[in-house]
């Protein structure tokens, strides 16, 4: 099936929301670090809420990529039902943070 394999192995829907986890992660690395440099240069109160910003988001997003790697090892609590509702919600917002965070990665490069 495509959502859920053997227990302890990726299923192909996890490794793609994984790999956009990832993208997300480096594209809000990458934004992190252009707003650190523009807040050195101009000492914003703005650019430190993005700062912020970008920094609660990334922290947010390491967290989502993890606990989508660790979703195929649920104890046996978890239907896979349960599971496959979860990851399906957790792919659906990295796929709109990725959309989001490329726009805005655009326009700020």
């Amino acid at each position: 099936m495509i959502f859920m394999g053997e227990p302890g192995t990726l299923t192909l829907i996890q490794y793609v929301a994984v790999g956009v986890g990832i993208v997300n992660i480096c594209l809000l690395i990458g934004l992190f670090s252009i707003y650190l440099k523009s807040y050195r240069e101009m000492k914003s109160e703005f650019t430190i809420g993005l700062l912020f910003f970008s920094l609660v988001l990334l922290l947010q997003n390491i967290a989502a990529t993890i606990f989508l790697f660790l979703l195929n090892f649920t104890g046996p609590g978890a239907t896979d039902s349960e599971a496959i509702g979860h990851l399906l919600e957790l792919f659906s917002i990295n796929i709109i943070q990725l959309v989001a965070l490329s726009i805005l990665f655009k326009i700020t490069y």
